[in-house]
C-alpha cells in the first residue's frame, strides 16, 4: 500500500526523533562505549539479517564490494565508538551538536576526494560552524575531552558518508549497512581481544539489555530501513532539512528525560544556534542558488 506524502512525513519526523534518542540511550547505557557498539552492531545486523529473510531480500553482493563494505564498517564503528565516548565524556547536547559538525568536514573532504571546487557556499557555512565549534570550546571548558570525541565522529561520518554516496548509487541501503554493520563487528572484536576488553564488565544489567535492544532494532535497523523508504516519496531536499532536525529533538529530549545534567551555559547555546542555524539553511540556500542557475541556463523563447 502507497502512503501519502503526510504520513511519509510523519514518518520521517519520527525516525529524526528515534535516531535523536540513541543519544540518550548512550547516556543511560551503563558499560562502556566500546562493548555498547559492540552490541548495538551486533543486534542491528542480526535484525537487519532477519528482515532480509522475512522480507526475501536477495543481499548477495561481490567480493570486491564486501571488502569495500567490510573495512568502511572499521570507520562506522570507530564512529560510534567516539559518539558514545563523548556523551560519556560530556553530555548528550555536546554530542549530539559536535556530530552536526560532520556538514563541515564532508565540505572540506569530499571536494578532495572527488576532486571537484569546494562552493562558496559551503566555505561560509564552514566558518560559521567554526565558529559556533570555538565559542563551545571557549565556554565548555570542562567538557574538552568530550567536545573532541565528538568531533572525531563527526569526521568518521562524514568519511563513511562520503563513501555511502556512492555505493547506494549501485545497491539499497540496508544492505550497505548490514555489510558495514559486520565490518564493524569484526573489527571492534578484534580490537577487544588484543586490549583483553571482554571482561565482567562488558556484561550489560537487565535494563542495559532492554536499552541495548531498543539501539540495536529500533534505534538502528527500523529507523534505517524506514528512513530509507520515505525517500521514495520525498524529495531529497525535504528529507535532509528535516534530517537536520535531529539534533534540535536529541537536546529537548535530553534536557526533558536528565534535567539538570543537560543544562549548559549561554555561550554553548549561542554556538550551538550558530551550527545548527548554519546546517539548517544551507540546504535552503543551495535550492534557491541552483533554481537561480537553472533560470540563467533556460533559453530566451
Amino acid at each position: 500500500m502507497k502512503l501519502s506524502r503526510q504520513s511519509n512525513l510523519l514518518i520521517l519526523h519520527i525516525t529524526v526523533i528515534v535516531w535523536g534518542f540513541t543519544g540518550i540511550l548512550g547516556a543511560l547505557i551503563s558499560i562502556n562505549e566500546t562493548a555498547l557498539v559492540w552490541y548495538r552492531v551486533l543486534i542491528a545486523a542480526i535484525s537487519l539479517w532477519i528482515y532480509f529473510v522475512w522480507n526475501k531480500t536477495n543481499y548477495k553482493v561481490t567480493r570486491k564490494v564486501f571488502l569495500r563494505l567490510f573495512f568502511t564498517g572499521a570507520i562506522v564503528g570507530l564512529h560510534w565508538i567516539l559518539f558514545f565516548g563523548s556523551i560519556k565524556a560530556a553530555t548528550v547536547s555536546v554530542a549530539m551538536v559536535c556530530l552536526s559538525s560532520l556538514t563541515l568536514f564532508t565540505a572540506i573532504l569530499e571536494p578532495i576526494l572527488n576532486k571537484v571546487k569546494i562552493s562558496k557556499l559551503e566555505i561560509v557555512v564552514g566558518l560559521f560552524i567554526i565558529l559556533g565549534i570555538y565559542l563551545i570550546f571557549k565556554f565548555e571548558t570542562q567538557y574538552k575531552i568530550g567536545i573532541i570525541m565528538g568531533l572525531g565522529s563527526a569526521l568518521c561520518a562524514s568519511l563513511f558518508s562520503i563513501i555511502n554516496s556512492k555505493q547506494v548509487k549501485n545497491r539499497p541501503a540496508p544492505i550497505i549497512s548490514f555489510y558495514e554493520l559486520l565490518g564493524a563487528f569484526f573489527w571492534i572484536t578484534i580490537y577487544l581481544f588484543i586490549k583483553n576488553g571482554f571482561t565482567i564488565e562488558m556484561k550489560p544489567t537487565l535494563m542495559d539489555s532492554v536499552y541495548l535492544l531498543i539501539l540495536g532494532t529500533i534505534c538502528t535497523s527500523i529507523a534505517y530501513v524506514a528512513g530509507v523508504s520515505v525517500m521514495k516519496e520525498l524529495s531529497a531536499f525535504r528529507v535532509a532539512l528535516i534530517t537536520n532536525l535531529e539534533p534540535v529533538y536529541a537536546i529537548i529530549l535530553a534536557l526533558i528525560i536528565f534535567g539538570k545534567d543537560e543544562k549548559m551555559t549561554s555561550g554553548f547555546y549561542l554556538g550551538a544556534s550558530i551550527i545548527l542555524g548554519s546546517i539548517f539553511m544551507y540546504p535552503i540556500i543551495r535550492g534557491k542558488i541552483e533554481k537561480r542557475k537553472l533560470k540563467k541556463q533556460m533559453p530566451i523563447i
